[in-house]
């Protein structure tokens, strides 16, 4: 039972199986990226056989993100990194614990010249000026006597032996937020009209309503578009509401989120809400032009001819086309023509000449002799919000900054043990340099800065 535990915990913190998670996981990314996924799959699986497509949506490679596979590989990834920290973890506490004396053996036996340092000073002057200076820059130190030498030990950024297990932690605090987020987040879509209070949202996945514990209210919707009638911004201005009373205010925008009570409100998409008004004008060609306002569903007469108009849509932005009324017009003999009154119809057929040839429900003349034209419109939106709620992300976020704090740790601020040495050296006193470190680069620039301390003390 024993070597089975030690084989397990073998396996479990071994390198290559943190490598083989990671090229694994970037796999999974790499088809998430290059794979549709969720509603974009769709199509994509109608093109693929039925036997390769059942086996993609087995392995969850149309949701790569969400699928068991990938919170497999994140939950053995976390297992990993636990089992190699908890195994490294009692060395580097040792390290961190081992006491300043006995100087390791053989430091000092092959030293480059710029360690040794040579002073006419007798070795008590040298030592007690030596450990003012060790004592105002580096702070607390430790004094040894043995062989006739005196040592002094000084330690630097201790905590550095422990800045990996920060990185190990950031990355188990991530992968926690991820799952979590996963697996008790929510995502999904709601239209509200302006004017109109709303606090069910329909789940991206399909059919679920969730029910938010407070409600949105869309006050007003602006849209502005360029003059062939393509959008050009537009925002929505909502008000939340708790029990009935208002919480919080603002201006969703495309790219500009607002956060409440834990969730994210997008500006996602836009569309003409039933209803809304138009001032409609036409003529016989006689020089005569009549104006009339109406609503969807209202009906007039037109003054020659006894024909009767019945308004049956009014959009804001028709396909693209910008505003558009539909009309049903009856002929006195009973005959129906259902056609487009477009506000821009004039610059629409200069772009595309053969629109109204094609598509003579867009040709305003249709009822003849009568010709249309849209004077105006006041059009009611609805707006498309997307909701997000990631109970995850502030374990994300620390496990963020835990990791940028490891990395500044280990590689700006590295642990370095430094003994300086202190003896006769016939009528003058030596004084040795050495130390030991992980970042070798960082110990050599530090024992340069010693050196050059020393001297500008007038030490040496």
């Amino acid at each position: 039972m024993t070597e089975m535990k030690k084989a397990l915990r073998s396996f479990f913190s071994s390198i290559k199986l943190t490598v083989v998670l990671l090229i694994a996981m970037a796999l999974f990314f790499m088809v998430g990226t290059f794979l549709p996924q969720r509603e974009g799959a769709m199509e994509f699986a109608q093109k693929l056989s039925p036997g390769i497509s059942g086996l993609f949506h087995a392995l969850g490679l149309f949701d790569v993100y969400h699928s068991p596979l990938y919170h497999g590989l994140l939950g053995l990834l976390a297992l990993n990194l636990t089992v190699c920290s908890l195994n490294r973890l009692p060395g580097s506490w040792k390290l961190y614990r081992t006491p300043h004396f006995p100087v390791p053996e053989g430091l000092f036996s092959k030293l480059p010249p710029n360690r040794v340092l040579l002073t006419e000073q007798n070795r008590e002057g040298c030592l007690s000026s030596l450990e003012n200076l060790l004592k105002e820059n580096y702070g607390a130190i430790e004094k040894d006597v043995k062989g006739g030498h005196v040592f002094f030990s000084i330690r630097k950024a201790g905590l550095s032996l422990f800045s990996v297990y920060g990185v190990h932690l950031s990355i188990l605090f991530m992968i926690a937020g991820s799952v979590i987020g996963s697996v008790l987040g929510f995502e999904g879509y709601v239209n509200i009209s302006e004017g109109e209070t709303t606090n069910l949202v329909a789940s991206r996945n399909g059919g679920d309503i969730h029910r938010l514990d407070f409600s949105v209210r869309c006050d007003k919707f602006t849209l502005e578009t360029y003059a062939n009638g393509m959008p050009k911004t537009y925002r929505s201005d909502l008000t939340f509401l708790k029990d009935g009373q208002p919480v919080r205010q603002g201006a969703l925008m495309v790219n500009h989120p607002i956060h409440v009570n834990g969730y994210r409100f997008y500006q996602s998409s836009f569309g003409s809400a039933p209803g809304g008004r138009a001032v409609l004008g036409y003529s016989t060609g006689k020089g005569q032009e009549e104006k009339v306002a109406v609503s969807v569903g209202d009906r007039f007469d037109l003054k020659e001819g006894g024909a009767h108009v019945e308004i049956l849509r009014i959009e804001g932005n028709l396909m693209k086309f910008g505003p558009g009324v539909k009309l049903d017009i009856a002929s006195p003999q009973g005959r129906h023509i259902q056609f487009w009154v477009l506000q821009h119809i004039d610059e629409i057929a200069e772009m595309y000449p053969e629109l109204l040839t094609q598509f003579p429900l867009f040709d305003p003349a249709l009822f003849k002799p009568y010709r249309f034209y849209l004077k105006e419109i006041e059009q009611q939106y609805y707006t498309g919000l997307q909701v997000v709620r990631d109970p995850g992300v502030p374990l994300v976020a620390l496990g963020a900054f835990l990791m940028v704090a490891g990395l500044i740790l280990r590689h700006f601020m590295p642990h370095r043990h430094i003994w300086v040495r202190v003896d006769e050296a016939g009528r003058q006193t030596r004084i040795s340099l050495a130390g030991r470190s992980r970042h070798m680069a960082a110990l050599d620039r530090e024992l340069d800065l010693l050196g050059r301390r020393i001297q500008e003390k007038g030490i040496v």
